[in-house]
């Protein structure tokens, strides 16, 4: 019989609320950082509400007006992955806390409560994707400024969220949540069937999420020095409380020979460290990787080596999570499979393409007049260098860790039978 709590759609309804919380509250700091808070009207908690939905997995479109003279064009596709980060840490634990202490769980019990929680959190994502809108008037227009306020062909921008596609998208998000807490958690219960995956799976699972999450503070830790040491602090958190893993996860691929492609034109550039930005800005399409950057600043080779100890210690602690008796080819195996999964999910979405041009009867031609930002993953390269990555490690760590106490194996009968003890007299 399935053992269904009583308190079950209040766990999920505090799941649920709690991820959006948290998601909030890092996208209101980050705005805020980010100079937001002085946005006119009661734009700002709408820009919150947007970032939340990006986040979440949901679309915001954004368009520009120049007036019947006119044009505009803008375009935004971005995820700001701390504040994924913030929901995802906060959601997981708290629909796997009511299994506790578990062994086993029903199959039907688990579905039940990704239900109720997927339910839930789309009920949320929809609430927040009817308060994500807004339109804003851009000025001035440079050289046209007053050619503009003379054919009233004042700029605006605005955005709105795609509720359709947001629901769908956001759907698909908290079920892969869901999916990947339950594989890399080391004790949360599984159905019965899939017990015996569980040191084939969770393993490598687990020290793969590690490795993200080492990556991630390493970046913070490296921020907050820039921020207290170079000037710029509020510039600098605001992009920790934004997109931190947009930049540290891809950094851990540029470091085990992965590349990512872009460009920057005009005015508007990434948030990210001047060494990136430099080698974006080239003449047409820019390849990233660690030699494009070492050309700039040859200090990029230590990311290099960096990546070399957090992939070593990924591999022993896969190892140390598995029973000694699986192979080295198996951590191999395993290992590889799960950093090149994590790999594909990291180039799906951290990838940045905002684009916003501008022209008026037709002087200027719009993409001239504003910005283009692009960073994309060079997808099958990088993928394919996480697999051998993630192999490697996971040999060089099953070796390092050769030497454990094998497990306990049943112990076999004996061929005979003791000599009884003799008689006492």
């Amino acid at each position: 019989m399935s053992r269904t709590s009583p308190h079950a759609w209040r766990d999920a309804l505090v799941a649920a609320v709690a991820g959006f919380a948290a998601m909030t509250a890092v996208a209101a700091a980050g705005l805020a950082c980010a100079g937001a808070g002085g946005l006119p009207g009661g734009a700002f908690p709408r820009v919150v509400a947007a970032v939340v939905v990006m986040a979440a997995g949901g679309t915001v479109e954004v368009s520009g007006q120049a007036g019947v003279l006119g044009g505009a064009q803008a375009d935004l596709s971005v995820m700001p992955l701390s504040v994924t980060l913030a929901g995802a840490l906060t959601t997981g634990p708290l629909f796997l806390r009511p299994l506790r202490g578990r062994a086993v769980a029903e199959s039907r019990e688990l579905l039940l409560r990704a239900g109720r929680l997927a339910l839930l959190w789309l009920v949320l994502l929809a609430l927040f994707g009817l308060l994500a809108r807004w339109t804003f008037a851009v000025s001035p227009l440079g050289d046209l400024g007053d050619l503009g306020d003379l054919l009233d062909a004042s700029p605006t921008v605005g955005f709105r969220t795609a509720l359709p596609a947001t629901l769908l998208l956001g759907l698909l998000w908290i079920l892969g949540l869901l999916l990947i807490t339950l594989l890399v958690s080391r004790r949360a219960p599984l159905p019965t069937g899939l017990v015996r995956f569980h040191t084939a799976v969770r393993p490598a699972a687990h020290a793969t999420a590690v490795l993200l999450l080492a990556c991630v503070g390493l970046g913070l830790a490296v921020g907050l020095v820039t921020a207290a040491t170079q000037g710029h602090a509020a510039r600098t958190l605001a992009v920790l409380l934004l997109g931190l893993p947009n930049l540290a996860w891809p950094a851990l691929t540029l470091g085990f020979g992965g590349a990512w492609h872009g460009r920057v034109e005009g005015p508007f550039g990434l948030p990210v460290p001047q060494l990136l930005d430099r080698v974006l800005r080239g003449p047409g399409p820019s390849q990233v990787d660690v030699a494009s950057l070492a050309r700039q600043d040859p200090r990029a080779w230590w990311l290099v080596a960096v990546t070399v100890v957090l992939l070593l210690g990924t591999g022993v602690l896969a190892a140390l999570r598995s029973p000694a008796r699986v192979r080295p080819w198996q951590h191999a195996l395993r290992l590889g499979a799960a950093l090149a999964l994590a790999t594909l999910t990291v180039c799906l979405l951290a990838g940045v393409r905002a684009r916003f041009g501008l022209s008026v009867l037709g002087i200027g031609d719009p993409s001239a007049l504003g910005g283009t930002v692009e960073l994309t993953a060079d997808l099958w390269r990088t993928t394919a260098l996480a697999l051998l990555a993630g192999a490697a490690a996971g040999c060089l760590g099953a070796l390092a860790t050769r030497r454990r106490t094998p497990d306990r194996q049943p112990d076999r009968q004996p061929d005979r039978q003791p000599d009884p003890e003799p008689d006492r007299p």
